[in-house]
């Protein structure tokens, strides 16, 4: 179809689709009659790192983010001196100069472990009672005692978490990973966000954490939602057939086409390729969402009825994203921001949490897939080994100078315990795990030198490590 001058001239992509009120779905039919949208399509699937850099030993990350930030004292770091200190001073030698966020100008003081912790499995990994499921897995699990982070609020935190720096507007890993990779699933992104929440204070998490920064915004994640449709815009509106849909869809990719001859821009040819991604997401979505093909057993282990948002349902969607070859799946659970009555609300957190958790490791392992998929469990930070709160009702501050993770799955050793912290918990102080180190470990399981994935832009090469970050190899298997 050919477009006079005067009319493209005129005529801007935005402004046709918004005049013809046609959603995003809609566009799609078109792209499967294109050729050449087919081409871009499969361009974009695949990623810049050909060959590998290494053997891979993970084909997908799912990470399991206890956004708020989970204490490592009550969780996988037992101090018993810390317990012995309980109610003392806490010593100025380790506070000094030390970054504190709510506990300026107080007098600080030891609190102790607020729960008991067990010995689990031929590892004798050492496990709260607040965690009964996951202790099962003790001999799956690399318990990472040692991270550090850099930011001590929750916002930048998540930022550096997800992008490897405390900058906004950079890449996040999910994408940092599709663009070196690349897209196994035709029908679905290869970058999706489940969210849920329970606990106390759930803080709010913005969708930049998923971006795609200055990567092409094919690869930003895409967030499933839990009521209504899964996703916006994809559906087709009222009233629009399948023809009407071809005719605006003709119309509207010889406007791009034009447009592209005269600005060769690539974001031109990833708008078309996404139009084609929504199409097929069509049919694929409500499959997805639709767990009545679950057995009654498996929705039990996990601990959920259907796709109701709950973060138990969202374990189940995130195997059932990997089954379909998704490449990154982030799961969030906010409620970890426990700065009183921390046992109460660690309950409330682990009881909606640590079931569907352990649930998701038994069924990728029961599928064969638990040794391709790489399973992250963590918050942003952790906790202070001091006191916060009133009478008998203790919380803990945000801590970033040491604190607890876990991995299991996809080339990690199971069974084993890395770094360590002091006698309170307070500094990591063997074989320190930065944000940056876990990014590189995580890259380099996937196939991927974290020191040769990098994007040029604004004069520079930037990379998800930032400027550091080195593989952790001792808790490789």
């Amino acid at each position: 179809m050919q477009i006079p001058q005067q009319m493209y001239a005129q005529l801007c992509r935005r402004s046709f689709l918004r005049d013809t009120s046609v959603g995003l779905g809609a566009v799609a039919l078109g792209s499967l009659l294109s050729g050449e949208a087919q081409a871009a399509a499969g361009q974009q699937s695949r990623g810049v790192v050909q060959p590998l850099h290494f053997p891979r030993k993970a084909k997908r990350v799912i990470f399991l983010c206890m956004a708020g930030g989970p204490s490592h004292l009550e969780t996988f770091d037992y101090k018993p001196k810390l317990e012995q200190m309980h109610g003392e001073p806490m010593p100025e030698s380790f506070t000094a100069g030390q970054p504190i966020a709510q506990l300026q100008g107080k007098a600080l003081r030891c609190q102790g472990p607020m729960t008991k912790f067990r010995k689990y499995g031929e590892s004798g990994q050492e496990i709260s009672d607040f965690l009964p499921h996951i202790s099962k897995h003790a001999d799956d699990l690399c318990i990472v005692r040692s991270l550090q982070t850099d930011q001590i609020n929750h916002d930048p935190a998540h930022t550096v978490m997800n992008t490897g720096t405390s900058i906004s507007g950079r890449p996040s890993m999910g994408s940092w990973v599709n663009y070196g990779l690349g897209s196994e699933c035709d029908d679905l992104p290869g970058f999706v966000v489940l969210t849920s929440e329970g606990g106390r204070n759930p803080q709010p998490i913005s969708s930049r954490q998923w971006h795609s920064g200055f990567l092409p915004s094919r690869l930003q994640g895409v967030e499933f939602r839990s009521n209504g449709d899964p996703v916006h815009y994809v559906n087709n509106p009222a009233g629009v057939t399948p023809q009407r849909q071809r005719d605006v869809v003709e119309t509207v990719n010889a406007l791009n086409r034009i447009r592209n001859q005269a600005v060769d821009n690539p974001e031109i040819a990833t708008r078309v390729g996404q139009y084609e991604l929504a199409f097929r997401m069509q049919s694929s979505v409500p499959e997805l969402m639709d767990l009545s093909g679950e057995t009654k057993e498996t929705l039990e282990m996990y601990g959920t009825k259907g796709a109701d948002g709950s973060y138990a349902a969202n374990c189940l969607l995130a195997r059932r994203l990997a089954e379909r070859g998704v490449r990154f799946i982030h799961l969030y659970h906010r409620g970890w921001d426990h700065h009183g009555d921390l046992v109460s609300y660690m309950n409330t957190c682990c009881g909606l949490t640590d079931q569907a958790t352990a649930a998701l490791l038994t069924d990728l392992k029961q599928r064969g897939m638990l040794d391709e998929t790489l399973i992250i469990w963590g918050g942003e930070f952790g906790r202070t080994p001091m006191f916060q709160g009133k009478g008998k009702n203790p919380g803990r501050d945000h801590h970033i100078r040491g604190f607890s993770m876990w991995m299991a799955g996809g080339g990690i050793k199971g069974g084993i315990t890395h770094g360590a912290t002091d006698e309170l918990g307070y500094n990591s102080v063997e074989n320190i795990v930065h944000i940056n180190d876990l990014h590189a470990t995580m890259l380099y399981l996937l196939g991927i030198d974290h020191k040769r994935l990098t994007y040029r832009y604004q004069g520079r090469d930037f990379r998800l490590t930032d400027i550091r970050g080195h593989v952790v190899r001792e808790i490789l298997a």
